[in-house]
């Protein structure tokens, strides 16, 4: 494939990082057991390409090495670029597995087929609203978009029910957004495959006209909500929770819009790739990080969404049920580059 179908297809510029092993932290609070010696998979080695980054997953994995005896590799960087890595690389690439932090980008190698198909008792795990239809990724966590807002500027009785009334006269001047945000553009592609391009556009237009403020990203917006600056704010679920943990009184709550783009989950999710040939040791990973416990330390220590049947929510938030978030096929969220160039259009961004 040629490198500028490569840059198109994920939408941002290509580039190389150093591989990182992963080291035992004391500190993780992640228990560890002896290696399990007779499940075949010890002593094989399987790198990881990880969109996540190690403050994120990085005592998981040393737990499932510690627990198999399997050798992790782990190059961590940024989600699109080292899914534009495995591309270029090709049959190449060293990469068994692909932990991407965006559905968008494991769709892209979906479809240019550098994944592989994951066995059917694993995909059962999960909802099929967070696995591809396929079978060829599956989502480990997920978050959920929200809108953020001042307990005591807003009435919940003037809460919008669509997010298209965010472009309402009323909320001139109240609205928080980045974006420049990445989460932020994968809803807009979202709402670009589900709403259509003129819809989005439109949308995206009656916002910039209420003189919204902008953010770099999802904290200094739900900041911005809790200071007052703006009363309302196109954010993440698992943000307020940080600010809740520091200050109990933090005057900012979330609100869900229902079953549109507004609520949407995306997921963090993981593809085998084509050219590995540590199947085994690719399948076991998936299995270990969709048992109960490895779900709960995503609601507990990141605030994401567990994707497994009967998990618990993060603290103080409702269920994926009570959200009601549309469906979406998730591979299709892969066009970052129409979305950057429809912010550009409109002078969203630079």
């Amino acid at each position: 494939m040629k490198r500028r179908k490569i840059l198109s297809l994920i939408g941002i510029f290509a580039a190389s990082s150093a591989f990182t092993v992963a080291c035992a932290d004391n500190n993780s609070g992640v228990q560890t057991q002896t290696p399990v010696e007779s499940n075949g998979i010890a002593g094989q080695q399987l790198t990881i390409y990880s969109g996540r980054n190690e403050q994120l997953i990085g005592s998981l994995l040393e737990k499932f090495e510690a627990e198999t005896g399997v050798n992790i590799r782990v190059r961590y960087g940024d989600t699109a670029e080292l899914a534009a890595a495995i591309l270029e690389e090709g049959p190449n690439t060293p990469a068994d597995i692909y932990f991407g932090q965006d559905a968008g980008a494991l769709g892209a190698l979906q479809k240019e087929g550098r994944t592989k198909a994951i066995p059917q008792n694993l995909l059962d795990k999960v909802d099929a609203r967070f696995r591809s239809p396929e079978g060829q990724w599956i989502g480990i966590s997920g978050r959920a978009r929200t809108l953020a807002y001042n307990v005591n500027l807003v009435e919940e009785s003037e809460l919008p029910s669509s997010i298209g009334e965010l472009t309402e006269e009323k909320w001139r001047g109240r609205i928080g957004w980045a974006p420049t945000n990445g989460s932020f553009q994968s809803f807009v592609t979202a709402m670009r495959v589900t709403e259509g391009e003129e819809k989005t556009r439109e949308w995206l237009e009656g916002i910039q006209n209420n003189d919204p403020q902008v953010y770099p990203n999802n904290t200094t917006t739900v900041e911005g909500v809790g200071r007052g600056e703006v009363h309302i704010g196109l954010v993440n679920n698992y943000y307020l929770g940080r600010f809740k943990s520091e200050d109990p009184d933090f005057p900012v709550a979330h609100h869900y819009t229902g079953s549109d783009v507004g609520s949407m989950i995306n997921v963090a999710g993981v593809a085998i790739l084509d050219a590995t040939n540590q199947d085994e040791a690719a399948i076991a990973l998936i299995e270990f990080l969709l048992t109960e416990e490895s779900q709960a330390y995503f609601a507990e220590n990141t605030n994401e969404y567990p994707l497994i049947e009967g998990a618990a929510p993060p603290q103080d938030q409702i269920s994926i049920a009570q959200i009601n978030p549309p469906t979406i096929d998730l591979s299709d969220l892969e066009d970052l580059e129409g979305t950057l160039n429809l912010l550009r259009d409109i002078g969203a961004i630079q």
